[in-house]
């Protein structure tokens, strides 16, 4: 029995060493970083390249694929498409690049939408390597401070806060500090999180073999004895934890990271959770100069090689031809459709998006499109506030750590009673609040906003309280509306001053974005913070596996966080995914080529 089963699985390993035999060049052949130039703050040439509005006679001829949505996922797509020839076009609906990568000005203020910190950016890292490569080497990033995330339970100067530490053993350690007696416990942790998240190079495979082997593989149960990750994906955080230790406080600790991925700890894989714990272990990073960074170093790479990146761009439908197959979409330009060819069409749009709204009524009903459906729920909404404030951080107290805040130590229990209450009960009782300050993480800030600085706090809320005014024109939704984002606010900048109460009387703007502002900037359905909901029915093996950059219809391809996993670095592998399919080629593999020769010649130019 074992023979035939390790048989089984090397032939599935080789099908995936080997399944992309490729004739499309390696976009990774080379390393392309060059030393950064200075950062471009000039308004007109920034604007140049993030906001080129769209019209018929700005596409490019011939080309080669189109990208419908310019996220990370869009971008970073269309970016190694481009590096391997390809002539991309990337259509945006919003009237500037980036999705949850854009920054807005308001009052002479910027402010971040969705980037607020990544963690593994160390020098020579697999993920800066290809970072640097989709941005030759010009996105830069800063280290955060050492204590790059802090946890409070209970309100801020009365409650508890503990400090997490960068550098995966002062991680734990410092964890030890804190919680005396508890070392039993912490160390069982840290080895849950090493063996889980360093063990999941089944979920690339499997999205990478063909869906009929890598289902078959999903249903033989056999994933899970070689794979860690696999085995844990139908545990819940909760119910992981709860086995370590009886400290509700520190079981809180445990799982304080959960808002980056948007779901309750007692439905959350233990899993993914353990990826997310790993990926800050060596603490955090923040790109210099704002996340709009990230697109405006990666749009030149797209137009080198013919392609275009243009905004205000509603793609209303993909086209499909007689026999069903992708061959474009039709963009809405002023009162008139404008079709645009492409053999290869990509959606960074969201499996919700593409499969609900830009398809055909007939190919929606297709079984595979259905099957792939039923497999996914909305995820979370998101509430944001951006809060502008006169003064420098020095004078404010403003910090570059992160904060979570929780008024108690039972994560679940908030939640739960939030989430199931009116909008009214709601908006007084915030179970969570993650607040960031922009400007106290970037080194070019000070230079940039002399004598000016901003906080982020980002929490969750319900798209049914605020959808009765989904029809309302944004900024325009009436007294009613407005009164309960007011409720939010107040109820959020309460415990704000009381974290940084020397910013109470310096506040300039504040603005808060609903459920409805992530749906009318981000075209997110229903608001999501993060996409198709990463419950855990999305980490079992078969959904891991038909969630894929591959689609029922032929020519149209996925990207982004619905193919690969929530965040930032969860978009740029679904591109990886995407772009593999595309060029027909295992890019993973060029990476892992490509990665060891940066490392080696860094070394010997470091000796």
């Amino acid at each position: 029995m074992w023979l035939y089963v390790i048989l089984l699985l090397v032939l599935l390993l080789l099908a995936f060493w080997s399944f992309f035999s490729s004739k499309s060049p390696n976009p990774f052949s080379v390393d392309v970083r060059r030393p950064p130039a200075p950062l471009v703050t000039d308004k007109d040439i920034r604007k140049k390249v993030l906001k080129q509005a769209f019209s018929a006679d700005k596409v490019p001829q011939n080309l080669d694929a189109i990208v419908v949505g310019s996220g990370f996922g869009g971008l970073a797509a269309a970016v190694v498409l481009s590096k391997a020839g390809k002539r991309v076009l990337v259509l945006e609906q919003h009237s500037r690049v980036g999705g949850c990568c854009h920054t807005f000005s308001k009052k002479g203020f910027e402010f971040d939408t969705g980037i607020h910190y990544i963690g593994r950016m160390q020098t020579n890292s697999p993920a800066r390597i290809l970072l640097d490569q989709l941005t030759e080497g010009q996105l830069q990033w800063a280290k955060m401070p050492d204590v790059f995330d802090a946890v409070i339970l209970g309100e801020p100067g009365n409650g508890k806060t503990y400090r997490l530490h960068s550098g995966t053993k002062e991680y734990y350690e410092e964890l030890k500090k804190q919680f005396p007696g508890e070392d039993a416990a912490i160390e069982k942790f840290a080895k849950l999180i090493k063996t889980v998240a360093h063990r999941n190079a089944f979920v690339p495979i499997l999205k990478l073999l063909p869906l009929p082997v890598a289902k078959l593989l999903s249903k033989t149960g056999l994933l899970g004895w070689f794979s860690p990750f696999i085995k844990m994906a139908p545990r819940s955080l909760s119910e992981v934890v709860n086995e370590l230790t009886t400290n509700e406080e520190l079981r809180a600790v445990f799982c304080y990271i959960f808002p980056t991925y948007g779901t309750l700890p007692s439905n959350t894989s233990f899993s993914l959770h353990a990826i997310l714990v790993d990926h800050f272990l060596k603490g955090g990073w923040y790109p210099s100069g704002g996340a709009s960074e990230i697109a405006f170093h990666t749009i030149p790479i797209i137009k080198r090689a013919g392609g275009a990146v243009l905004t205000k761009a509603m793609v209303q439908n993909i086209l499909l031809d007689s026999e069903g197959k992708a061959y474009g979409v039709s963009v809405m330009k002023g009162q008139q459709l404008v079709n645009v060819f492409a053999p290869i069409v990509i959606s960074d749009a969201g499996i919700f998006n593409t499969y609900e709204r830009l398809l055909p009524e007939a190919a929606r009903a297709l079984p595979g499109i259905q099957a792939s459906l039923c497999m996914v729920e909305h995820g979370l909404g998101g509430l944001t506030v951006f809060i502008g404030i006169v003064g420098s951080k020095e004078e404010l107290g403003l910090e570059a750590t992160n904060y979570y805040i929780y008024p108690e130590n039972n994560l679940e229990k908030l939640m739960k009673h939030y989430l199931a209450a009116s909008r009214d009960e709601a908006a007084k009782n915030i179970p969570l609040m993650y607040v960031t300050s922009p400007s106290a993480k970037d080194p070019t800030w000070e230079e940039r906003f002399p004598g000016k600085s901003t906080l982020i706090v980002v929490s969750c809320a319900q798209y049914k309280w605020f959808e009765e005014w989904k029809d309302e024109r944004a900024s325009k939704r009436g007294v009613e509306y407005e009164g309960l984002k007011d409720t939010f606010v107040n109820s959020i900048m309460e415990t704000i001053f009381k974290l940084y109460p020397a910013i109470k009387d310096k506040i300039e703007y504040v603005s808060a974005g609903t459920p409805l502002t992530n749906q009318h900037y981000l075209l997110a359905p229903k608001g999501e913070m993060y996409g198709a909901d990463h419950g855990l029915l999305r980490l079992q093996a078969e959904v891991i596996a038909t969630m894929r950059s591959q689609t029922p219809i032929p020519n149209l391809y996925l990207t982004g966080q619905d193919v690969f996993f929530c965040g930032f670095v969860g978009a740029l592998y679904g591109a990886i995914l995407c772009a593999s399919s595309v060029l027909q080629r295992n890019l993973f593999l060029d990476l892992m080529q490509l990665t060891k020769a940066v490392q080696a010649k860094d070394s010997k130019k470091n000796d």
